[in-house]
């Protein structure tokens, strides 16, 4: 039934149903790629190069050596596409193609959000479908067996992969207990992997530590930045949490201390993580811990970094904590942080990325009376990126740091590759990497590939029904990253033309 979508009239007709590369962006909020959810009116055309970061950039560096359109070459789709099947093309050509149909999204968010999907039988018609479209294109597999045929054939393509078991929120001890095991399970999965293919496992504290208890750690740990002899008695070694320009308006009043059962909790936590952690090193994988909003990133920096301290090998990162450039303090607390770890002798990775939670930030500020943490354009965002994304590549050049930049940014990932290039840190292989969703941003992946920089996919992995969320976020991001997306689709259709073409030449 679900095959029927695909008919060729269809297809013919798909053209007609979304918008040219080169056409207004859709006005729509969305959230974009790699923890970023933007709703910003205005989203950068590929036609028109994104605002650059000339002005934060040091004047030695102005004469660039490299041409930045010249350090990833789209030409030669031949070349970028080289071991994709043709079978995949097509499917992941049609899957985009229907996620920018802005009526056919609107209607599959409506009926998976509707009392239609209580009953059994259209229940699994509809994931049927799901699981044959969208899912096959943006996820890894229902299970760690799928998840290997498609490390391996990312392997094959010279891509790696970034392993994400897809649980997030635990609502008690027992639940942070079972994604232990299954992170732990992931961890040990990659040792059947083909050798080098997985660059990452990832792991989300909400997973292991009740998002409740992150709140309320939080909320103690922004007391104590604004009254430094607050004393917090179960708080372990950590980097700086907050720089100057931190909002910290979520705690308006001096909280209560931890209880003794949430002391235990918090221990708990501590020790589940410190499992992880011990297994990555075991298995010689480094552990990337994703960002959540602000109520409760604090809490969740504090446990990536005060496993930085504890767990790493060498002078090379374990743990990689994720910065999102959408902030405006992001800039000062990663370098704040960097510094800090320097100083200790403490290896410590960063992944960038734009941002989540756009609207509920906005609006949980708007509400308490404050402004927006968030940038008030999507050309601050994008210096913000650039402007991190050259001091981690400088900092790398200068023999300290890692940073994994997680981007579909056609115009971010030139830059970087030109930066990176110019002060000859191209084959740091294991300190810089770029990184993009599976199913997304295949052109950008194969042309950073090519131009020999290690290059990771975003794997989400479980049940259709588990990570059905987020499946219903990447049809939505589609539309909204319209550009990134539309850019894609023309690659990919160039590329099946030429194939066509010598087929029946």
């Amino acid at each position: 039934m679900a095959n029927k979508v695909f008919c060729p009239k269809l297809l013919k007709n798909l053209g007609f149903h979304v918008r040219r590369l080169n056409s207004a962006p859709s006005p729509l909020s969305a959230v974009p790629p790699l923890n970023f959810t933007g709703d910003f009116n205005a989203v950068p055309n590929l036609v028109e190069p994104a605002p650059q970061i000339n002005t934060t950039l040091h004047h030695h560096h102005d004469h660039l050596h490299h041409n930045t359109n010249n350090i990833i070459n789209f030409d030669d789709v031949k070349e970028l596409f080289y071991g994709v099947p043709t079978m995949k093309l097509i499917r992941s050509s049609m899957t985009l193609q229907m996620a920018a149909i802005d009526p056919m999204v609107d209607l599959g968010m409506w009926i998976m959000n509707s009392k239609l999907m209580e009953m059994p039988v259209f229940r699994e018609v509809m994931l049927g479908f799901v699981k044959n479209t969208f899912y096959e294109h943006f996820c890894a597999g229902k299970d760690l067996t799928e998840v290997r045929r498609t490390v391996t054939n990312l392997s094959d393509s010279g891509l790696k992969a970034m392993l994400d078991y897809g649980v997030e929120h635990a609502t008690d001890n027992e639940s942070c207990e079972q994604s232990t095991a299954a992170f732990i399970q992931t961890i040990e999965s990659t040792k059947s992997l083909p050798e080098s293919s997985a660059s990452f496992v990832v792991a989300k504290i909400t997973a292991i530590c009740t998002p409740r208890l992150l709140k309320r750690m939080s909320d103690l740990l922004r007391w104590e930045q604004t009254d430094p002899s607050f004393n917090l008695p179960w708080k372990q070694e950590s980097l700086p949490l907050f720089a100057e320009s931190s909002p910290v308006y979520h705690t308006s009043s001096k909280p209560e201390p931890l209880t003794v059962e949430e002391e235990r909790d918090l221990q708990l936590a501590h020790e589940r993580l410190g499992k992880i952690c011990e297994k990555c090193l075991e298995h010689e994988v480094p552990l990337l811990i994703d960002a959540e909003d602000t109520t409760i990133q604090p809490a969740i920096d504090y446990f990536a970094y005060s496993a930085a301290i504890k767990y790493h090998k060498d002078d090379q990162p374990l743990i990689f904590g994720t910065i999102q450039a959408y902030l405006k303090d992001a800039k000062e607390r990663m370098v704040i942080a960097k510094k800090a770890a320097e100083k200790m002798g403490v290896p410590m990775g960063f992944k960038l990325v734009r941002g989540a939670y756009m609207c509920s930030e906005k609006e949980l500020a708007s509400t308490l009376g404050f402004k927006s943490p968030i940038h008030d354009s999507i050309e601050q965002t994008h210096a913000c990126f650039n402007s991190c994304a050259e001091f981690m590549i400088e900092e790398i050049a200068n023999g300290s740091g890692a940073v994994v930049l997680a981007t579909h940014n056609i115009e971010s990932g030139k830059l970087a590759a030109t930066k990176a290039i110019d002060l000859g840190i191209k084959n740091e292989r294991q300190n810089l990497q770029f990184a993009q969703l599976y199913g997304m941003a295949d052109g950008l992946s194969f042309g950073l590939r090519n131009a020999g920089f290690q290059v990771s996919k975003y794997l989400p992995f479980g049940p259709v029904e588990q990570i059905m969320h987020y499946l219903m976020r990447r049809a939505e991001e589609n539309r909204g990253m319209l550009s990134t997306s539309a850019f894609d689709r023309q690659l990919m259709r160039k590329e099946l033309s030429r194939r066509l073409e010598v087929a029946t030449s």
